[in-house]
Parts: C-alpha cells; sequence; structure tokens
C-alpha cells in the first residue's frame, strides 16, 4: 500500500504555478507542482532581471554539469537586471531537432525549478507538462528528473509515450518521443530523440524513476492509457470542464450556450464506480475547491483532488500582485467572471479566461494587439510533402499561417497564449514600439469561491490557508478508500 496526498495543488503555466508554490504546498505534506511549460524561456528573463534574490544562481550551482551551468549564466545574466523598457533576449523556437543550446536551457531550467522547490524538505514535488507542447518534452524531462521531482503530470492530449520515456532516463538511456505531425506523410522523420550521453559531464548514478499522472477526462482514456502507455501508468487526474487553463472538448458535436460557451453534457461525466475498476489512484480536479469537495471525493473512493484556482491567488503563486488583487476584489464582490472561450487557445482546445478590464481578458483590447509569433511553445508541425516538416501557429500573423497551408478560419479569434501568459507573472515582452504584451488570465470556474480563504482583516491569503481550510476538522485524516496498491501495468504499444 501507498500513501498519496489528498491535494494536488494543480500545475499552472506560465509560472503560476512556480517553485516557490510549490515548495509551499510539499512542505505541508500536500503534492506542490510546478509548471514545466516555456521554463527555458521564464529561466532566461529571470536571468535578464538580474536573478533576484540569487535563486537560479542557487540552481545553476546544484546542477550536476557545471560547464554547461556556466555557459548559461555567462550568456543570459545581466548584472543589476536589463532596463524596464527593454526588451528581454529572443531563443530559437523549438523544432524537432533544437539547437543545442535550447535543449541545454531545458534541462537547467526545469532542473533548477524541481531543485528550488524541494529546498528545506524531504516530501516529493511534482512537474506539470502540457502533451501539446512536445518539442521540449524529453530534454525538460531529464532535467527534472536530475533533480528527484517525484511525480510527473500530463494533460492536454493523450501522453502514452512519456511512461517510457521515465523508465528509460532513470538508467540515463536514451529515449524517443514521436512528434504528432498534420498531414504526415509515409516516411516522414517525426522521431524526436534526447541521449544523455551527449550531455553528462561525468558519471552518474541510477535516478529516481518518478510517478506517472495522466490527467484526463473520460474512461475511455484511462483505459486506452493502462492498455497502451509504454510503461507504468501510477494515476490519474480526473479533470472536469469547470476546471481552468485547457479543458477538452464536448464529446460529439461542438454546440455553443447562449454566451458562447462550449456546451458540456452526460457524454462528458466519468463513471467514478468504473475508475475505481481499474486499481489505480485518481484525483478530481475541477471544482473541488473545498472541504466538502474534498471530502465527497474521499468517499467517492478518490485518492483525493487536485485544484489550481484556489493557489493562483495565494501569495507564493507567481501571479501579478495587481492582477490577483483586481481578481480577489471581483471575488469578495461575487462579481468575478470566467468565460470558456472556444477559440482563444491555438490548439483548439476550449480554453477559460477571467474577464478582467483593461487586459488582455477584455476581448476587444485583445483584438488591437498586433500579431506576433516569437515563442512558439503552441505551434504545430506540419508535413511540407517534400519530406520536410514545417511550423504554424494558428495566432501568429494571418499572412504567415495562410502561407503555410493553414486555414483562414483557424486564425479567427486565437490569441497568443503564451506571450500573454508570460505577461500574467511580470514578464511581459516589451516591442521595439514600446508596447508590452497585455496578460490573459485563466482560472477555473469557481473564481468566486477563493473568499472562503481569506481571514477577516486581511486582503491575501496564503497556500498554508488553502491547506488548512481544505483539511479542516469533519475531513478524514486517513481514508482506506483512498489508498490503492499500484500495479505495475506493461506496456502493450
Amino acid at each position: 500500500m501507498v500513501q498519496f496526498p489528498k491535494i494536488i495543488q494543480g500545475g499552472m503555466g506560465v509560472g503560476v504555478s512556480n517553485w516557490r508554490l510549490a515548495q509551499a504546498v510539499s512542505k505541508l505534506g500536500q503534492l506542490g507542482v510546478v509548471s514545466g511549460t516555456a521554463l527555458d524561456a521564464l529561466f532566461v528573463r529571470r536571468l535578464a532581471d538580474g536573478d533576484p534574490g540569487g535563486h537560479m544562481q542557487r540552481g545553476l550551482d546544484a546542477f550536476p554539469f557545471p560547464d554547461m551551468a556556466r555557459r548559461i549564466w555567462s550568456e543570459y545574466f545581466t548584472p543589476g537586471g536589463k532596463a524596464p523598457d527593454a526588451s528581454y533576449p529572443n531563443l530559437p523556437m523549438h523544432q524537432r531537432t533544437s539547437p543545442r543550446k535550447l535543449v541545454e536551457l531545458c534541462m537547467v531550467s526545469n532542473f533548477v525549478e524541481v531543485f528550488l522547490a524541494k529546498e528545506g524538505h524531504k516530501n516529493p514535488v511534482g512537474i506539470n507538462f502540457l502533451e501539446k507542447v512536445q518539442m521540449p518534452h524529453l530534454a525538460s524531462i531529464y532535467g527534472a528528473m536530475l533533480a528527484g521531482v517525484g511525480y510527473v503530470l500530463m494533460g492536454a492530449g493523450i501522453p502514452l509515450h512519456i511512461p517510457g520515456v521515465l523508465d528509460a532516463f532513470a538508467a540515463h538511456h536514451a529515449a524517443e518521443y514521436k512528434l504528432n505531425v498534420t498531414g504526415a506523410q509515409p516516411g516522414d522523420d517525426s522521431q524526436m530523440r534526447f541521449d544523455p550521453a551527449d550531455f553528462v559531464e561525468g558519471p552518474l548514478s541510477m535516478l529516481h524513476r518518478p510517478r506517472f499522472l495522466a490527467i484526463i477526462s473520460s474512461n475511455t482514456l484511462a483505459n486506452t492509457m493502462l492498455r497502451r502507455a509504454s510503461g507504468r501508468v501510477d494515476g490519474f487526474v480526473i479533470e472536469g470542464p469547470t476546471a481552468g487553463g485547457h479543458n477538452a472538448p464536448p464529446r460529439g458535436k461542438l454546440q455553443l450556450n447562449a454566451a458562447g460557451e462550449p456546451v458540456y453534457g452526460d457524454r462528458d461525466q466519468v463513471n467514478i464506480p468504473e475508475l475505481r475498476e481499474l486499481g489505480v489512484p485518481f484525483w478530481l480536479a475541477g471544482g473541488y475547491g473545498n472541504a466538502e469537495k474534498l471530502r465527497e471525493a474521499l468517499e467517492m473512493g478518490a485518492a483525493g483532488v487536485q485544484m489550481g484556482t484556489a493557489f493562483a491567488f495565494s501569495e507564493e503563486s507567481g501571479m501579478r500582485s495587481d492582477l490577483k488583487k483586481s481578481l480577489l476584489t471581483q471575488a469578495v464582490a461575487g462579481t468575478g467572471v470566467v468565460f470558456t472561450d472556444p477559440l482563444a487557445s491555438p490548439t483548439g482546445f476550449p480554453f477559460k479566461v477571467a474577464q478582467l478590464e483593461g487586459t488582455s481578458s477584455s476581448f476587444p483590447i485583445y483584438q488591437e494587439r498586433k500579431r506576433v509569433c516569437d515563442l512558439g511553445y503552441l505551434r504545430e508541425a506540419y508535413s511540407t510533402g517534400d519530406g520536410k516538416l514545417g511550423y504554424r501557429c494558428a495566432a501568429e500573423p494571418v499572412d504567415n499561417y495562410v502561407s503555410k497551408g493553414g486555414k483562414i478560419e483557424d486564425t479567427v479569434g486565437r490569441k497568443c497564449l503564451c506571450n500573454a501568459l508570460m505577461a500574467n507573472i511580470g514578464h511581459a515582452q516589451t516591442r521595439k514600439d514600446k508596447s508590452v504584451e497585455p496578460p490573459l488570465i485563466t482560472v477555473g470556474d469557481d473564481l468566486n469561491s477563493i473568499v472562503q480563504y481569506l481571514v477577516p482583516g486581511r486582503d491575501s491569503y496564503s497556500a498554508a490557508d488553502v491547506i488548512e481550510a481544505m483539511l479542516r476538522p469533519g475531513v478524514e485524516a486517513e481514508n482506506v478508500d483512498s489508498y490503492v496498491e499500484v500495479h505495475a501495468f506493461a506496456a502493450t504499444a
């Protein structure tokens, strides 16, 4: 029998679930999770800001490949920080085969984030990735494993090949991962490969193989993962359509309600009794951010719950303080509104957006933004028809996208989530014309419920306040149904 955390802090990107938040949650015996999305770009921007507090340097000093760490520090650190109106350095965008320095940045940045989250305690820390953001996966996962990450969580797709990658990297063996390519032709090479031997700077002992949790939204996906995954699946996070960030599209033909949001029905509900029969632990997510819902989840046989929105507004999260304050004020007044936008994300998945006047969450303001794609994490790979791969994003300049074979109708309403999410955490890019990228806040439908964590007389709350409220007397301290024997599932893929 294995004891699992009752609370998983959601992996909110980019940098909202930062090392400070994950550290605070894990110190209290729950599972703190850092976001692995765009960590290479975030790491460079932290260095360009002069590394306030010296935290990135402390992580670099612990990195096991010192020559690599010195190269990165030398190239990207700006003593005293860049000028406030200066632009952040631009990195090359990821491809099937990315430049070596970009691969090294992925390794180092993921190591540092996990290393810092693990400081000061001995409890596990997790890292969250999006299956849709495939190209940085291999180097990022290896870097996180070098730091001893305890859990890898992945959603926004069907991550069948990740368990086998974890198995390979635990022994420092090479791993491959097939890139999804639109219009792939027979003979197209879409395989990505990472060999630790190309980067190590000395002998290394075996690495801890982290537990793998797939973030899914249906019983079908749960069964598929257990039957076809390339290695052991250790559990599931069952995410409903009220959760923040990307949501799974409704099953069947897409229908919109009067507000223009996707309509979810009975087919989108998970059958919990069938899920229990699979014999692996699971956590429920999406609207489970209070003690009563945690108790309900435990009674249904879940190991616990995953929650993001409550932690997104905690003092430790990476969200800009002014944005936290504005939305907290709305929540106190009961006026917070979250719109499930079927078009915003270039991935085509519905995406939750909090409505906040004066930011990109106010759609007319965002429509005025000049289309720029210079981070490219959500680009799709496509076959050019001559054995080569191209890359395009539905949020890039329309003419560029269409010239690459994209459909013009797919560009309507798309928003640059990469730049917007960087702006959410205080690292907005400044353009040559001195315009600054606007933020776009994503949270769950239960935004207004975060007032439950505010103590009278205070205008903010901590991660500890959230956990204390969730585990208040009345929630069973130990529920035998929330402990499940972990079975090793043989790979059949």
